[in-house]
């Protein structure tokens, strides 16, 4: 059954059993398109997620592939599936029209951001007849009505917001006050960064929506560097010299992403963390492996 993620969570603070959710992106190759549903996906599965969630592309260039992968996932596996959506190159009736087909195949979670400029860097401009904002977009799915409606929270402030975190943050209220049930973070390495977001968030906010931790199990020295200069996330020291000392050596920084990734997890649910959502890169085996020292597998 197809649920809300704000219900999921809900659900597992009562029982005790934190939800877990994995992060995929649409294939740009049939042969992605193979590797996802007959191998990554029936992985995961065997692990039991609680829910998955599909990007969109930098620019909205996967809007139909997201949709129809979403689709699949829910039909094939009976797995909640988020769909992403964002604000770039697409009007108020044009995000309307991909809302209504969404609704048309079921699915019910989504999550509303700004999103990347077309091919991922530069400066982002506002389409003509959309919407310049997340937080826009959040109140739209909110009035059109039908949807769990998420957003993306950053523990280290946004990139381009150049007033700090602690602005940032206030941005983010402003979206669960808009009508966002929950809130993903971007991926971090230091748990220091999401507990200082967490409280300011909740004891200073009065935010009370869950705020999921996003990890990214790394397998890359190089892949690494490139993911964290273009989202802004901070690589701590002692974790940027093991992974230098590591070097272009991917099968032992696979097993040091695996090490670190635990233990951010392991410390995370212990300190009251609703769940984590993991960023797979559309890849079972970190994952999968850190799912079972969680005992999830």
């Amino acid at each position: 059954m197809i649920r809300g993620i704000h219900e999921l969570h809900r659900d597992a603070v009562a029982t005790g059993r934190p939800a877990i959710s994995v992060e995929f992106f649409p294939p740009k190759t049939e042969e992605g398109d193979r590797t996802l549903f007959e191998k990554t996906l029936p992985a995961l599965v065997a692990a039991g997620p609680d829910y998955c969630s599909v990007t969109y592309g930098a620019g909205g260039t996967t809007r139909e592939k997201t949709l129809s992968i979403v689709d699949r996932i829910q039909k094939e596996f009976g797995l909640t599936t988020m769909m992403h959506l964002t604000c770039v190159n697409a009007t108020q009736a044009e995000l309307g029209q991909v809302l209504d087909e969404a609704a048309a195949r079921g699915v019910r979670n989504i999550l509303a951001l700004r999103g990347d400029p077309p091919g991922g860097t530069g400066p982002w401009t506002k389409t003509e007849g959309g919407f310049e904002y997340s937080s826009q977009l959040v109140a739209f799915l909110k009035q059109r009505g039908g949807f769990d409606i998420g957003t993306a929270g950053f523990p280290e402030g946004h990139i381009a917001q150049a007033g700090g975190k602690r602005v940032d943050w206030g941005y983010l209220a402003e979206k669960v006050r808009a009508g966002a049930h929950f809130v993903v973070t971007q991926l971090f390495f230091d748990n220091a960064d999401y507990l200082e977001f967490r409280d300011h968030l909740t004891r200073k906010l009065g935010v009370t929506v869950p705020l999921i931790p996003g990890l990214l199990p790394v397998v890359s020295r190089t892949q690494t560097k490139k993911f964290t200069q273009l989202c802004g996330a901070r690589l701590p020291g002692p974790f940027l010299d093991r992974l230098e000392s590591l070097g272009d050596d991917d099968a032992a920084v696979t097993e040091f992403g695996i090490e670190h990734a635990t233990r951010q997890a392991e410390e995370l649910l212990r300190e009251g963390a609703p769940g984590i959502h993991f960023y797979t890169l559309n890849r079972a085996h970190s994952t999968g492996r850190i799912l079972r020292n969680l005992g999830r597998g």
